[in-house]
This record gives C-alpha cells, structure tokens and sequence, in this order.
C-alpha cells in the first residue's frame, strides 16, 4: 500500500512538473521571440540612421552579419529592408504596439505592417491575430478580405436593445458584408441550396463569423402555440453568452423581414434563454440591402437585430483548409457551450 501511495504522490508530482514545464518553455519561446522583435527593430532603426551610406550598405551588412553569426537566420537582404521598413512604420506608436508585435512571429509582423496603410489597422490584426491565434495563411486571408473595414459595420439597433457592457463587443461580432466565398453556388442560389451549403462547409462559415460561435443547427424547430415555425441557423456565441439566430434571404432586404425575426429572438429568449443568459440576437443575412431603408425598419424593435449584405465570390485558399476546425472540434465547442449555460441554470 505504501509502495502504491508512492507511486500514486510521484505520478502526480510529475504531472505538476511537467504542466510547469510546459509553461516555462511557452513562456521562454515568447521571450525568445520578443527579444528577436527587438533586435529587428533596432537594426531596422540602425539601417534608417545610416541611409545616407545608400543601399549597397544593405548588401554588405547582410554578408558580414551572415559571416558573422552563420547559425542565425534572418539576415538576408530582403529581411534587413523589412526591419527597416517595419521601423518606419511604428517609428512614432512603438511604445503603443511594442507587447503586441512581440507576441506574434515575425513572418506576421511583415504580413500586418506591409498590408497595412495606418497603425490603428495594423494594431487591429495584431490584437486579433493574438487572439485567434491565427497562422500566417488565416491572417493574409482575413486581410486580403478587408476584416478590418468589414468588422463592426452591420447595421443594428444594440444602442437600443442591449445593456451598456455588451453593446460594444455585439457591435463588434457583425461584419457588413459577410463573404460566403467558399460556397459553390449560382448568383440566383435559393436560401434552402445557402443554407445546405453553409452547414456543409461549417467550419469555413464558423471562419467567417468570427470567434465564439458554437453552432447548434439548422432549421431549429419551435412550436408556438399551435403553430411550428423553423428558424434558419442558430447559434450561441460563448464571449456573449447569447443565443444568436441568423436568417438567410436571398433577395434583397424588406422591413417585413426585420418584424419575423424579432417574432424568433423573442421565442428563443422565451424557450431557451436561461435567467442570466443575455439577449438572444438576430443576424439577418440579404442578398442587399439599403441602408436608409434599414434603419426605418428597426426603428421601435425591441430585440437586438443586425442587418448586414452577404457576398458569393471567390474561392477560399486551398491551403488554409488544415487550419480550419474539425466537424468533432466544433461539436465539442457546442456541447461545452450549451453545457456551460445548463450549469449556470444551477
């Protein structure tokens, strides 16, 4: 017995050691990485003070730095501009951006601050990279798509229809338009072919919708009264502890449709939403809309609604498929999510 308590004291000794070696090797590949973001900024600062010398200096100093430290990589000629030009562009906010380019890999930086025309932009995917914790492929995807002027630019009532704390980060969670490019439909798709789709291609649409969306089904069956009503797509979003029901349309937007899916955000709050659970949210989804027109309809609403455009254009890159969720993570993220939400019934 004795011996079995031993070895019981040492198992879990050893996992506790190795959880903190773990954290100590994560937290010295971040260091490493931050000492290296440095060191970048101050060649590229010492490459910007001696660009009277001209650009042959470039060339030289990337042979002697290559002689010199032949076990380092980084020293190539084009790296050496990059430093140079990744100085340049923080030169005045370094002090602002400093944690953050330190904690992602500098093949990021060089995505972010090359395809960024201002620091609020470049400070934007540097925060969301951190935390989505993107590859090189999701980033460069997430710009050449626009996430940054798309994000937060649905339209909605939330000033009206939500408590202070959460208008900001609901606000955030929309996108105007949302790109459905992975869908292989025609311009004239029904909604029932984009819906098929989009559940189909889960984890690419779960992408696109951004972090904290836990997909629960399609066409969700209600009974209200005595009378079944089918809701398009609904979700709950983990950040906002909300249910959130999507409609798609496949024509262009009419305020009728506004007033049907405030019916549904009132039902799910009715039905599922627990006590301290927040607003269930409605994302209505056109083919258009306009903007006037719009704002009228959600006028008065009660329930927090979005209104945004949805776009069928290109194909996704073939090579962010490995980055994407798998059918089994994001039933986990479900299960754990609605789990969550039953405990705090408790």
């Amino acid at each position: 017995m004795k011996l079995e308590k031993q070895h019981k004291e040492y198992i879990e000794w050893l996992n506790e050691l190795k959880v903190k070696i773990g954290k100590a090797q994560i937290k010295a590949a971040v260091s490493a990485n931050s000492e290296l973001i440095k060191l970048y900024w101050e060649i590229g600062k010492e490459l910007f003070n001696k660009q009277d010398w001209g650009n042959a200096v470039v060339e030289t100093l990337s042979n002697d730095l290559k002689n010199e430290f032949p076990e380092m990589k980084g020293f190539s000629r084009r790296n050496l501009y990059y430093m140079k030009s990744f100085y340049l562009f923080y030169k005045t906010d370094f002090e602002k951006v400093q944690q953050l380019v330190a904690q992602i890999p500098w093949g990021h930086n060089i995505k972010i601050f090359s395809k960024s025309d201002n620091v609020e932009k470049a400070i934007f995917y540097l925060k969301e990279t951190i935390e989505n914790n993107w590859s090189r492929d999701i980033l460069d995807m997430q710009i050449e798509n626009n996430l940054y002027e798309r994000q937060g630019k649905a339209i909605t009532n939330f000033s009206n229809s939500l408590p202070k704390p959460k208008y900001d980060l609901a606000n955030q969670t929309l996108k105007d338009p949302y790109l459905f490019d992975f869908l292989t439909l025609k311009k004239d798709a029904d909604e029932k072919s984009i819906e098929e789709q989009l559940t189909k291609h889960i984890t690419q649409f779960l992408l696109e919708l951004g972090k904290g969306f836990a997909f629960i089904g399609r066409q969700y069956h209600l009974e209200i009264g005595e009378k079944d009503y089918y809701i398009d797509l609904l979700f709950y979003h983990t950040k906002l502890r909300c249910y959130i029901v999507i409609e798609l349309k496949a024509t262009g937007f009419k305020p009728e449709y506004a007033g049907k899916l405030n019916f549904y955000l009132s039902a799910i709050d009715e039905v599922l939403k627990s006590e301290d659970e927040n607003p269930t949210i409605g994302i209505l989804l056109c083919k258009e809309r306009d903007k006037i027109e719009a704002e009228y309809a959600l006028r008065g609403m009660s329930q927090p609604i979005g209104i945004a455009e949805y776009k069928l254009s290109k194909a996704i890159p073939k090579e962010i498929k490995s980055e994407l969720p798998t059918i089994e993570e994001i039933e986990l993220a479900t299960t754990k999510a609605i789990r969550n939400a039953g405990k705090s019934d408790k």
